[in-house]
């Protein structure tokens, strides 16, 4: 065993930050590392061999843009850094710990938070249409509202729409209480949270019925041309591909779109395919369209999500 190496943080906050809930940070970091880490007070012991020692103090030096300053660490970071380290991508590991996409009403900085995700930002800034492809937790339709949000407050599009296909998993829109449009809410209310973490919902409904947010189902797009807009079509697996080539064709001058969907979580009936699947194949190697995957290591939600995801992807290998 080597001697022990002392890292002393500058605050108890830092602290705290680089530990996480129940030290669930240092534990994530022993794992990946094979380094015993005890935090007491300020002062971070790490103890192991020399390698394991040097690999996580390398570790930690690469989260020090967030613990430094008392910024919450999470296991996707830890993961993302090892990543980084282990390819010879320090540099854009700071790149994109430094690039702030927004902030919310309560002050979090929201950034992506693995190369991939970073990938997804960068074509959604620079395509027209792009999709998004990947399982629940990746932030497929999170971090395109934000960037969407922040456009339309940045005034670079007139109106923002959100958009989803009206289909149901295991139940029917005939036995929801209320009008089309009380029961088409459910449907699209991942879209409403997002936007809640960026706008007063006080504000929001003066901004739908002025039409600059509109959130509506798929079948509301049709004949319509959207112009100088930011679209978001959510849950895309459950479009029909009549459907997914209609909502495209509405793409209009000054626009941007993105498509997000899981082809895993299909709920289309039997046979009948996805319009999500169809338009991979039709148009990946259209100039202008960006095709982005995320997968399980994407996944920044409660670190159970990942391994939920995990296992129903062993469970249908076989």
């Amino acid at each position: 065993m080597a001697e022990p190496l002392i890292i002393q943080l500058p605050s108890i906050e830092s602290a705290i930050a680089l530990a996480g809930e129940r030290e669930e940070n240092l534990k994530t970091l022993m794992q990946q590392t094979g380094a015993r880490l005890v935090l007491r007070g300020q002062d971070l012991l790490i103890s192991g061999t020399d390698n394991q020692i040097d690999l996580s103090s390398r570790l930690v030096r690469a989260l020090e843009d967030f613990w430094s300053q008392g910024k919450p660490v999470t296991g996707v970071d830890i993961l993302t850094a090892r990543h980084a380290l282990d390819t010879q991508r320090q540099s854009d590991l700071q790149d994109m710990q430094q690039d702030v996409l927004a902030r919310t009403r309560r002050g979090e900085e929201i950034r992506a938070k693995t190369f991939r995700q970073r990938q997804y930002i960068q074509a959604v800034r620079s395509h027209d249409l792009t999709f998004c492809i990947g399982p629940a937790g990746t932030g497929k339709t999170f971090l395109a509202a934000v960037l969407a949000v922040q456009a339309l407050l940045d005034n670079q599009y007139e109106r923002l729409i959100l958009t989803r296909p009206a289909v149901e998993a295991g139940e029917k829109l005939g036995f929801l209480p209320g009008d089309l449009q009380q029961k088409v809410n459910p449907y699209l209310r991942p879209l409403y949270d997002a936007l809640y973490e960026f706008i007063d919902p006080e504000k929001i409904p003066g901004l739908m019925e002025r039409g600059v947010i509109e959130v509506a189902p798929i079948a509301y797009m049709r004949g319509r041309t959207l112009n100088n807009s930011f679209v978001i079509l959510d849950e895309a697996q459950n479009t029909t591909p009549a459907q997914m080539k209609m909502i495209l064709t509405r793409l209009g001058f000054r626009s941007r779109m993105v498509v997000t969907g899981d082809l895993t979580q299909t709920d289309l009936p039997p046979n009948q395919p996805s319009g999500l699947a169809i338009a991979e194949k039709i148009l990946h190697s259209v100039e202008g369209i960006a095709f982005c995957h995320l997968s399980k290591a994407d996944v920044i939600r409660h670190p159970l999500v990942q391994r939920i995801v995990a296992a129903y992807e062993q469970h249908e290998k076989g």
